[in-house]
């Protein structure tokens, strides 16, 4: 479905259908261990170094404990990746340049200036998260149950389930969204949450702001409903 999605706004002049083979991934910095499967085919998985590239297709895996930090520089996009993640890079699908499977990430998008329309999404479970210059925070579960969060910018969440509308998500809310979920959102600071406590036990249980269980708090208007959102120890 995001393959669906993204080839309409191909068609329509939205998002320009350039190679995704011409972009860099640079691997800017790597604590512990970070694997990188070429094409996806983890039987060739081997460990990374900083300095290193990886290229479009390629399966991206951190260990326990685990860090990197993956450039895309002819995008101005970075993504700090925490550990026990996965993530694949671009792999075809038109304005995408990482999907994210499971685990924490920061991405920041420096703004553009020249007003040129540029690829620059992530493609989550449930959803797509279109930006042009922002920063936030995206953690997947291993059910595929997701949080964001924004700290500057705003995010469009694009749900991949037909009938489920678009939620813009602006700077100082969190948003959760899923398979067949639909996305909604509440101020951060209802949750506990900031920037600054979004890199706390990154991969190590439970989100940041959640409920017990694993619920998303209800606003003070009572019109937010909790969803599951736990993350499962790694």
């Amino acid at each position: 479905m995001i393959r669906e999605i993204l080839l309409a706004a191909v068609a329509a002049g939205a998002v320009p259908a350039t190679d995704p083979a011409s972009l860099t991934y640079r691997f800017d910095e790597v604590r512990s261990k970070v694997y990188r499967s070429p094409a996806g085919d983890e039987k060739k998985e081997v460990r990374v170094a900083v300095g290193e590239t990886a290229a479009t297709g390629d399966l991206v895996r951190t260990g326990f404990w685990a860090r990197t930090v993956l450039a895309v520089p002819e995008r101005k996009a970075r993504f700090e990746i925490g550990s026990s993640a996965r993530a694949r890079l671009a792999g075809g699908e038109p304005g995408v340049l990482l999907v994210f499977e499971k685990g924490r990430l920061k991405a920041f998008f420096e703004k553009l200036t020249d007003g040129s329309p540029v690829e620059r999404s992530i493609a989550a479970p449930g959803a797509l998260l279109a930006v042009r210059g922002t920063r936030y925070g995206l953690e997947v579960a291993g059910d595929g149950k997701s949080l964001l969060a924004v700290f500057e910018g705003t995010v469009e969440v694009i749900p991949t389930t037909p009938g489920l509308a678009p939620v813009t998500v602006q700077a100082g809310h969190a948003c959760a969204f899923g398979p067949s979920t639909a996305p909604h959102t509440m101020p951060m600071r209802a949750m506990g949450m900031s920037e600054g406590s979004w890199g706390m036990n990154s991969g190590m249980g439970q989100m940041p702001g959640m409920g017990p269980g694993g619920t998303m708090p209800q606003s003070p208007s009572g019109s937010m409903h909790g969803s599951s959102m736990g993350t499962k120890k790694q």
